[in-house]
């Protein structure tokens, strides 16, 4: 029985990233794909790494809130904070902040679903890695290097072999923007580990030094541009 159903998990899974490839990266299918091992022996796995990292077990225990981000009070904080530069990404590319499934967190592995998903465009800002396929690939990396994070790991992994079968003229860039991910998991602090609430308003360079992040990936061809934008130009944003 237990073969059958990992059997049949596996046929799921083969599904879901069918749907993600044919969408596109939909964040709607993408969502479907973590949802799928939110209860999985792999998500068990996820958090005992997540409890080993420093701070993991105290957000994990103590539920620590799911991002809701304040964009228009974001937008204030001084150029080069960690706040402006997530409102400015977050309204440079259209985006709703709230776009992202809503999940209970009542069990540890929603909690850390939710998390992960949240924090998501963060982890963009202070890694540099831009929101092209690459840049994507480079992001996700790190998340699945540093705890496991079972959809993560499956999204490089299936990332890699589809551009190596189908788009090989991009290989070479995407596997750089992955091994330049794994590269900065290994030195870095854990990033979904991160209390970044409490402080949006410090430097992102501050950030990065106390997180061990030396080479962001900013200046590389699938770095992250972050634009400057005018708080009081800002336009509001879109309702869905």
């Amino acid at each position: 029985m237990a073969r059958f159903a990992e059997l049949l998990r596996a046929a799921n899974n083969l599904k879901l990233l069918a749907a993600v490839g044919r969408s596109q990266g939909d964040l709607s299918c993408i969502a479907d794909l973590v949802d799928h091992w939110i209860d999985t022996p792999q998500m068990v796995d996820c958090l005992r790494r997540f409890r080993q990292v420093p701070g993991g077990a105290e957000l994990l225990d103590g539920r620590y809130p799911p991002l809701q981000p304040n964009i228009e009070s974001l937008i204030q904080l001084p150029e080069g904070s960690l706040g402006h530069s997530y409102a400015a990404l977050i309204r440079s590319l259209n985006y709703n902040p709230e776009f992202f499934r809503p999940r209970p967190v009542d069990t540890e592995g929603r909690w850390l679903t939710q998390r992960v998903a949240t924090t998501h465009d963060i982890h963009h800002v202070v890694s540099g890695f831009g929101t092209s396929q690459e840049g994507e690939i480079g992001v996700l990396s790190i998340t699945a290097a540093q705890i496991g994070f079972p959809a993560y790991v499956l999204l490089t992994s299936a990332g890699q072999l589809a551009t190596f079968r189908f788009q090989t003229e991009r290989f070479s860039q995407l596997s750089a923007a992955q091994a330049h991910g794994t590269a900065m998991a290994r030195s870095a602090s854990c990033l979904a580990a991160v209390p970044w609430e409490e402080g949006w308003d410090r430097p992102l360079a501050d950030w990065r030094r106390e997180l061990g992040i030396t080479e962001p990936a900013n200046d590389e061809p699938y770095g992250l541009s972050i634009p400057r934008l005018d708080p009081i130009q800002s336009a509001p944003l879109p309702q869905g």
